[in-house]
């Protein structure tokens, strides 16, 4: 969350957990205050590497009373980032306790990475990649002990119309910016239409958008020089880059040609492309193996591997050639003002995998 206080508290306690468990640990300075921290753990003899990664940092808690005071009740744990995702981190470090107060790995190599800022930008993830590779990885977002293979992607695209200013009584001098944008948001809508009329993506459904914040107008008797948009296109796998900006950028030139008067700019500000690996890539399906071992009798060990609506990290460590899935514990409230993890699917979701590193790691 911009502004907030960053990872480094929780870092340092990190530090200590993982190095208590007797994994090497590694501090990488992302920002200033905002840190990764990667724990390995180094098998017997050599074979692959698994990765499980996680972000810890959290959305903003407007509207809550007590977000870092947690509670349990009925089975839950309550509060901030309970389930998105300090319970999918507490797994994987489960985890790693489990193996390592158990004899420790036989082969391979187990790492464990808690990174910074997936909510905002994921420079930390970024970061990760830059140093650390495996040969497959486990992102523990909160998936209701699903195996996830795909996640949608996203686009931030600003438009800004240009009108011109001038008193409300003389309507000859002025040009309504706010107006202008009018018709951007018409096409935007019929836009927005086409794309989910069209085949879905059989994980994600269709591609999308929507406008996310709009400014503009000094006072109610001036004709408005500038409207200020900020929209967001949701992708799926198939699209390519760049989509989006070029969606708008088509989209401006039809509303010019029809007005020539009609002034408007562009520009895509940020972007994240979609997730998808194989349904038969080895990953996936060892996953649900170790989720059948550990949890034979659990509706989930019957589930069909799933999507998930929104963006996660696994798209930077998959663009990393490191091939990636989702799985993490149950729970609800996802950036709402209340928000829960079942307390029970946190060890579930841990002896899953703990299962998954011994068998991988060969």
């Amino acid at each position: 969350m911009s502004g907030a206080a960053g990872e480094a508290a929780i870092a340092r306690a990190l530090v200590d957990e993982l190095r208590g468990i007797g994994l090497t640990v590694e501090v990488q300075e992302v920002a200033p205050g905002r840190p990764n921290v990667v724990g390995v753990l180094e098998g017997r003899a050599p074979g692959r590497s698994l990765m499980y990664c996680g972000h810890v940092d959290t959305v903003g808690v407007s509207g809550m009373t007590r977000p870092f005071d947690p509670s349990e009740r009925d089975g839950r744990i309550y509060g901030r980032g309970s389930q998105d995702m300090k319970s999918g981190v507490a797994a994987m470090i489960g985890a790693a306790r489990v193996i390592a107060e158990s004899g420790g790995l036989a082969h391979g190599r187990l790492i464990i990475a808690c990174v910074a800022d997936e909510e905002h930008a994921s420079i930390g993830a970024d970061a990760l990649v830059t140093k650390w590779r495996a040969d497959g990885a486990v992102v523990t977002e909160p998936t209701d002990l699903k195996v996830a293979i795909a996640h949608k992607g996203f686009e931030w695209v600003e438009i800004e119309t240009e009108g011109v200013a001038a008193h409300g009584s003389r309507p000859g001098e002025g040009r309504d910016a706010i107006r202008l944008m009018g018709r951007v948001l018409g096409a935007l809508d019929a836009l927005d239409r086409d794309l989910q009329s069209r085949p879905p993506h059989p994980l994600l459904g269709t591609a999308s958008l929507h406008a996310s914040v709009i400014a503009g107008g000094h006072e109610l008797s001036s004709y408005p020089d500038r409207c200020h948009l900020q929209m967001e296109r949701r992708t799926i796998p198939g699209e390519a880059p760049g989509i989006a900006g070029r969606e708008v950028q088509a989209l401006l030139d039809r509303l010019r040609a029809a007005a020539p008067d009609f002034k408007a700019l562009s520009k895509v500000t940020f972007a994240r492309t979609p997730h998808e690996i194989a349904a038969d890539h080895p990953l996936p399906v060892a996953m649900q193996q170790a989720l059948r071992t550990q949890a034979p009798k659990h509706p989930s060990t019957q589930a069909p591997l799933i999507g998930m609506s929104f963006w996660t990290d696994a798209a930077v460590l998959s663009s990393a050639g490191i091939p990636s899935i989702l799985f993490g514990p149950t729970g609800a409230g996802l950036h709402s003002i209340e928000e829960w993890v079942d307390v029970q699917s946190v060890l579930t979701c841990r002896d899953a995998l703990t299962t998954l590193a011994r068998e991988w790691c060969r």
